[in-house]
C-alpha cells in the first residue's frame, strides 16, 4: 500500500510542468518522507560534521537548552582529530617513546634486560582500542544530553535544510533554524604527488603503516610531520625532512626554534631545507624522489621505502552546497564569518578550521561553544591570540601568545627572562632537563606578552600561561606565585624571575 501511495505520487509531480532541477528536489524530499525520519522534525541547531567543534558545539547547545542535531559523515565522532589525528598520534608518540626509552635510558636507571622487541600490531591495536573507547565515549554523552546523532553525509539545499545520505543508504533532510558547518580540514595535496597511503601517505596511512619502513621521507617540517617522523624514527626509521622554507615550523619562536632543531637532528632526524619537490617514482620498489633547492638550482634524487605528505591542511567544505545557498569563501577557500561566527547567509554558522584562524583542535572546541552560546542569546568570546600551540615530540614545544620576532616588529620595548631545565632539579632529578622555559615582557607595564616551552610535557606545563595572558597578568605574578617543589613547573617561575628581576637558581 504504501508503496503503490509513493509510485502515484511520484507519477503525480513527474505530470506537472517542473523544472529538471526542481523535479529531482521533489523526488528526493518524497523519498526521504518515506526514509530515515531521525531529525526531520525542525531543531533549533544543526551541526554539520562531528568533530571536536561540531559534537562539543552540540553538547553545549542541548545544554542551553536547544534542540538538536550533529551529522556525521563518518559514523564515528571525534572527527581527524580523534579518528585519524590527535589521538591516535599521541598513542602512537607515546607507544614509541616508551620503546625509545626502554632502549636508550632504562640501563641508566638500574632496568637492564635481555631481550627487547617491537610488537608492531599490538601497538596498533593500543591506538586503535584508545579510539574506539573514546568515539563511543563521545556518542554516550550525545545520549546523555539528548543530541539527536545522524550518520551520513550532508549538504545544504535550503539555508535551514540539509540534505542527508546516510550511512545505511538511506535519505532524509534536516530542518534547523541555525545551522552549524564544522566540516573540519583535509589535507593538502601536493602538484605531481599521489597519494596512495601505500608508499605515499597522509598522516592517516602514516598511523597505519603494517612495518616500519627503512627510509622515511616526510615532506613539510610542520607539527605533524615532525611527530609522525618522531614516531617513525623512535622506531627505527631512518627520516629524512624536506621543507620548502628556511626554517621548521615556522610559527615557533625562532631561538626555541633552532634549540628544537638541534634537539631533533641529535635524535638522528635529517633536515633538507630550501628544497623542493619536483618528482616522484613509484615504479619500483620504494619512492624516487627528485628535489630542487627551492630558488632553483641542480637537482638530486632521494630514495625512500615511504613518503610522508605533511605540508598543511584545507578547509573542508566540498560537495556541501555552499554556493547554492550562496555562503561567501575567501581566497583560501576557507568560510568567512563575523565576530559572531555568522556567514554571509542568516542563519548558518562556521567554526573550526573552515574558517580563519589556527587549525586546531581545541580551538574549534572553542569556536563552538563560544557560536551556540551567541546563537543562544548570550555572549560567546575566543581570543585567537590566546590558543596554545603545542608540537608533540620528546622534548615537547608549547607557546602561547607573541614570539619575539612579532614583539620586535610590533616596536613594543620588552624584556626576556630565561631559565633552562639543566637548572630545574625535578628535570635533573629524572634525567630529563633538556629544554627551558622563555617569557617575553612589556618592558613598562611588565606585562606578559609570549611565553614558549621546550620541555617534557610542556604542553601540559603551558596552560599557567595561558591562564596569565588571558588574565593580562605580569611576569612579577607568576614570579610571586608559589610553586610546588620539586616541579618542571618551577621552571616557569624561574623564567619570569628573570624576566623582572634574577631567577634564584642559575
Amino acid at each position: 500500500m504504501a508503496m503503490a501511495s509513493f509510485a502515484r505520487r511520484k507519477a503525480h509531480l513527474l505530470s506537472r510542468n517542473l523544472s529538471s532541477d526542481n523535479l529531482k528536489y521533489s523526488i528526493f524530499r518524497l523519498s526521504s518522507s518515506r526514509s530515515f525520519s531521525s531529525g526531520s522534525d525542525d531543531n533549533d541547531v544543526v551541526i554539520i560534521g562531528g568533530g571536536p567543534g561540531g559534537y562539543v558545539a552540540a553538547i553545549k547547545a542541548a545544554q542551553l537548552g536547544l534542540k538538536t542535531t550533529c551529522i556525521e559523515k563518518r559514523g564515528a565522532l571525534g572527527g581527524t582529530c580523534l579518528n585519524v589525528g590527535c589521538i591516535p598520534s599521541k598513542a602512537l608518540l607515546h607507544s614509541s617513546h616508551m620503546y625509545h626509552e626502554a632502549v636508550h635510558s632504562f640501563a641508566s636507571h638500574g632496568v637492564k634486560f635481555s631481550q627487547l622487541e617491537i610488537d608492531l600490531p599490538a601497538m596498533m591495536a593500543q591506538k586503535d582500542k584508545a579510539v574506539s573507547n573514546l568515539t563511543r565515549g563521545i556518542e554516550g554523552l550525545f545520549k546523555k544530553n539528548k543530541v539527536t546523532y545522524v550518520k551520513g553525509f550532508g549538504k545544504f539545499i535550503s539555508p535551514s535544510e540539509v540534505a542527508v545520505d546516510t550511512i545505511e543508504g538511506e535519505s532524509t533532510v534536516v530542518k534547523g533554524k541555525n545551522i552549524i558547518i564544522a566540516t573540519g580540514s583535509d589535507v593538502k595535496s601536493l602538484p605531481g604527488v599521489t597519494i596512495d597511503e601505500k608508499k605515499i601517505v597522509s598522516s592517516t596511512g602514516a598511523l597505519a603503516l603494517s612495518e616500519i619502513p627503512k627510509k622515511l621521507v616526510v615532506i613539510g617540517a610542520g607539527y605533524i610531520g615532525l611527530e609522525m617522523g618522531s614516531v617513525w624514527g623512535r622506531l627505527g626509521s631512518e627520516v629524512t625532512v624536506v621543507e620548502f622554507a628556511p626554517d621548521i615550523v615556522p610559527s615557533m619562536d625562532s631561538e626555541v626554534r633552532k634549540l628544537f632543531q638541534r634537539t631533533l637532528e641529535k635524535q638522528k632526524m635529517k633536515f633538507m631545507l630550501k628544497t623542493k619537490v619536483v618528482g616522484v617514482d613509484t615504479s619500483g620498489e620504494g619512492v624516487k624522489l627528485t628535489l630542487e633547492p627551492a630558488a632553483g638550482g641542480e637537482q638530486s634524487t632521494l630514495h625512500a621505502d615511504v613518503v610522508l605528505v605533511s605540508a598543511g591542511r584545507i578547509p573542508y567544505t566540498d560537495k556541501l552546497g555552499l554556493d547554492k545557498i550562496g555562503v561567501e569563501t575567501d581566497k583560501a577557500g576557507r568560510i568567512t564569518v563575523n565576530k559572531r561566527f555568522a556567514t554571509s547567509v542568516p542563519g548558518v554558522f562556521a567554526i573550526g578550521d573552515v574558517i580563519p584562524g589556527p587549525m586546531l583542535a581545541h580551538k574549534a572546541e572553542e569556536d563552538g561553544v563560544a557560536c551556540v552560546e551567541f546563537i543562544a542569546g548570550k555572549e560567546g568570546h575566543v581570543d585567537y591570540d590566546m590558543v596554545p600551540g603545542v608540537v608533540y615530540t620528546h622534548p615537547e614545544v608549547a607557546s602561547v601568545g607573541k614570539t619575539e620576532d612579532q614583539v620586535k616588529a610590533s616596536g613594543v620595548e620588552y624584556r626576556v627572562g630565561k631559565f633552562p631545565f639543566m637548572a630545574n632539579s625535578r628535570a635533573k632529578a629524572i634525567d630529563d632537563a633538556e629544554g627551558l622555559v622563555k617569557i617575553l615582557a612589556e618592558k613598562e607595564t611588565d606585562k606578559i606578552l609570549g611565553v614558549h616551552i621546550m620541555s617534557p610535557n610542556a604542553g601540559e606545563i603551558i596552560h599557567e600561561a595561558v591562564l596569565a595572558l588571558q588574565y593580562g597578568a605580569s611576569s612579577e605574578d607568576i614570579a610571586r606565585t608559589c610553586h610546588a617543589h620539586p616541579t618542571m613547573s618551577e621552571a616557569v617561575k624561574e623564567a619570569a624571575m628573570a624576566t623582572y628581576d634574577k631567577p634564584i637558581h642559575i
